[in-house]
C-alpha cells in the first residue's frame, strides 16, 4: 500500500518562497500522475498543480501558473513544489495526491485515489 507523506510547510512573510516536499512508501509506486492540492479554512478543495509521473508534463491552476514550479524525482518517489512570490491567499493546507489509473483531466481531486496528510502553509502580510 502507498502512502504519501508531506514535508516544507511552515511560516513565510509575502513575497517569500516555501518548498514542499511528498515522500512516497510503498512496495511499487508507479503512479500516473501526481498533484498538489490545497484547502484554506472554510474553502473548497483547491487545485493547484499536477505533473505526468513519467513523462514530466505539467499542469497549473492559474492562480499559481508563474509563481509556482512542480517537479518530481522519480529515483526518490518524491514529489516538489517550489512556491516563490507567495501571497496571504496561498494560506492553506497543501495536499500531495497520486493516481493509480489514467483519468483526465488531472485536475481533478475526484481522480486521485492516494492522499498524504497535509502540511500547512501561512503566508504573513
Amino acid at each position: 500500500q502507498v502512502q504519501l507523506v508531506e514535508s516544507g510547510g511552515g511560516l513565510v512573510q509575502t513575497g517569500g518562497s516555501l518548498r514542499l516536499s511528498c515522500a512516497a512508501s510503498g512496495r511499487t509506486f508507479s503512479p500516473y500522475a501526481m498533484g498538489w492540492f490545497r484547502q484554506a479554512p472554510g474553502k473548497e478543495r483547491e487545485f493547484v498543480a499536477a505533473i505526468g509521473w513519467n513523462g514530466g508534463s505539467t499542469v497549473y491552476a492559474d492562480s499559481v501558473k508563474g509563481r509556482f514550479t512542480i517537479s518530481r524525482d522519480k529515483g526518490k518517489n518524491t514529489l516538489y513544489l517550489q512556491m516563490n512570490s507567495l501571497k496571504p491567499e496561498d494560506t492553506a493546507v497543501y495536499c500531495c495526491a497520486a493516481q493509480s489509473r489514467a483519468l483526465w483531466p488531472i485536475n481533478l481531486f475526484q481522480h486521485y485515489n492516494v492522499w498524504g496528510q497535509g502540511t500547512q502553509v501561512t503566508v504573513s502580510s
